[in-house]
């Protein structure tokens, strides 16, 4: 138990707190910044069994705030690249990876994955892309499994304790913002993002380790521009009386569905399914639904799938739900 003697000497972990940790199972969904920075710390802390989702491989871009990963690396899977430097760093975790991009249904499919296990099992939202964040939420809200989730850009960030028994993610963000930027449109600093992994990291041992008062139901910022943190609990926290759309996995799209691409044939050259047809987004203010036939709008991130999709609810009160296709 050398490995481990420092924190074990701590009241709150201690030999059982050890045991415990050694017995839970972690879904850590996106090994880019977030991931990067997480990761090692939930196995150096001695997480028996860890599985890592991401589709991406590892960029030079990714180098300045991705430490995890070498110059050596490149071209190559971060989930495999994660798992093998995990494995290295401490041989007591299995680690597992899988190369792929998670949509619903892959998610459901992890979540019995996680709840198979005889220890206590966490989700962990590292990826950092709306459309995965809202997913993850509804599936752990539903079967009350935890969600660690956050979110970087610039030098600010905010890292919260969702489901399990707390409220979900709809909750407080119970909507899209206007535009959704990305590190690779607005920029990232790697500090920022290697606190708020740090800070998930935290909240993901605090849960299995049963500590009060529990993370969930908390959010936190950053700012390490104006080196401003702040936080608060919103355990009464509400959903919205009407859901927002669904979130559909590519599989999950029926023949009977009407498919509206939103982007351009540039954008996206082929169109995703035999019934789609292409919609511009400033037209679908003038769209009339099918009635009683469920209408799926398609884009690359979701959120103008998100925003035409709410726009025909509330207009209609059609059945309308959304699916992100990354080209």
């Amino acid at each position: 138990m050398d490995r481990y003697a420092r924190q074990i000497c701590l009241r709150e972990v201690g030999t059982d707190g050890q045991a415990r940790l050694a017995a839970a199972r972690v879904l850590v969904v996106g090994a880019g910044g977030l991931g990067a920075a997480l990761l090692p710390l939930l196995a150096g802390a001695g997480v028996g069994h860890l599985r890592i989702v991401d589709p991406d491989v590892v960029e030079q871009s990714n180098l300045h705030r991705q430490t995890l990963y070498r110059m050596s690396d490149l071209g190559r899977p971060k989930a495999e690249v994660a798992a093998k430097t995990l494995a290295d760093l401490n041989p007591d975790c299995r680690i597992e990876a899988l190369i792929a991009r998670l949509d619903p249904a892959l998610a459901r499919e992890q979540l019995v994955w996680l709840r198979g296990g005889t220890g206590s099992g966490v989700v962990v939202d590292a990826a950092d892309v709306f459309a995965v964040t809202y997913a993850l939420s509804d599936l752990c809200e539903a079967v009350k499994v935890p969600l660690i989730s956050s979110s970087v850009l610039g030098f600010a960030g905010y890292v919260g304790g969702f489901c399990g028994g707390a409220p979900g993610y709809r909750a407080l963000f119970p909507d899209l913002p206007a535009v959704a930027q990305s590190c690779a449109s607005a920029g990232v600093i790697g500090p920022a993002v290697a606190t708020l992994g740090a800070l998930q990291a935290q909240m993901v041992l605090s849960v299995l380790l049963a500590l009060d008062p529990s993370p969930l139901g908390q959010l936190l910022r950053l700012d390490l521009k104006s080196w401003r943190i702040s936080g608060f609990r919103f355990d009464a926290a509400e959903a919205p009386q009407t859901p927002g759309p669904r979130i559909l996995a590519a599989q999950e799209v029926t023949e009977g569905d009407l498919v509206i691409e939103l982007r351009d044939a540039v954008e996206a050259p082929a169109l995703p399914f035999p019934q789609a047809r292409r919609l511009a987004p400033e037209a679908v203010a003038q769209f009339v639904p099918d009635p009683g036939r469920r209408t799926v709008f398609v884009c690359a991130t979701g959120l103008r799938a998100w925003r035409a999709a709410c726009t025909v609810i509330a207009a209609h009160g059609a059945e309308a739900a959304v699916l992100a296709l990354p080209q």
